[in-house]
């Protein structure tokens, strides 16, 4: 595996009024930027081709970012449409930077301290997908997905998608372009067989509010021994 797509086109309409300036991605915990943590971890990985797309206030992304160079990647960007292409179209659109080796997707919006290493080099021939679970949290209490004991993910709620997944990028192929949102798509590979899954306990925070981004913040700072401004 050498490239990832880190997921950076939402709006973040419940962000609001942080977002009316920053894009999601981009807020900080513990003084870093919400994407950052990912783009380290996967460097660290040696996975250095970098693919993001984004639609709201993206070239406050790329002016940030940049090439990538300053983080020991290269970064390539996929634009979209004002309003975005959802995941799944998001996905389908950036197909041409990506690839034909599986890819590791990650939402841009989420911090967690799932080791990615465990991901890297697992084998996809049998799959189009692998995800990562997590258990529920207080806002999402129903869940998503369920797996067998096979570790096939099955279309039943039990456990929450943690917006970590692999994917080969073939699956994708048959896409229309256009906007799209993923959970058809993933009930038609659970239909098919073709989506396995694993459940993660390490700490794992959808920042979807300002006061889980807040509560992240606190508990990074904690971490880290430094108090930096959230924003």
């Amino acid at each position: 595996m050498h490239t990832a797509m880190i997921l950076a086109a939402g709006r973040g309409e419940r962000m609001r009024p942080l977002t009316d300036t920053i894009p999601k991605p981009l807020l900080k915990a513990g003084g870093k930027p919400l994407m950052v943590y990912h783009i380290e971890r996967l460097a660290v990985l040696g996975i250095c081709h970098i693919v993001i797309n984004h639609a709201w206030l993206g070239e406050c992304i790329e002016s940030w970012l940049g090439d990538g160079s300053r983080y020991g990647v290269k970064i390539e960007y996929s634009p979209e449409v004002p309003g975005g292409l959802e995941t799944l179209g998001g996905i389908r659109h950036a197909l041409h930077l990506l690839g034909e080796d599986p890819i590791l997707v990650v939402n841009g919006d989420i911090y967690t301290e799932y080791d990615f290493r465990g991901l890297k080099d697992i084998p996809m021939n049998d799959r189009d997908c692998h995800m990562v679970l997590v258990p529920n949290p207080p806002h999402h209490p129903a869940g998503d997905f369920s797996l067998s004991a096979e570790g096939r993910v099955l279309d039943v709620p039990g456990y929450t998608f943690s917006g970590v997944a692999v994917y080969r990028p073939d699956a994708f192929r048959d896409v229309p372009e256009g906007h799209a949102p993923l959970k058809p798509f993933f009930q038609k590979l659970i239909r098919e067989g073709r989506i396995t899954g694993e459940v993660s306990d390490a700490f794992w925070c959808d920042v979807g509010t300002p006061e889980r981004l807040h509560d992240l913040d606190r508990r990074l700072v904690a971490l880290s021994g430094s108090r930096e401004e959230t924003v």
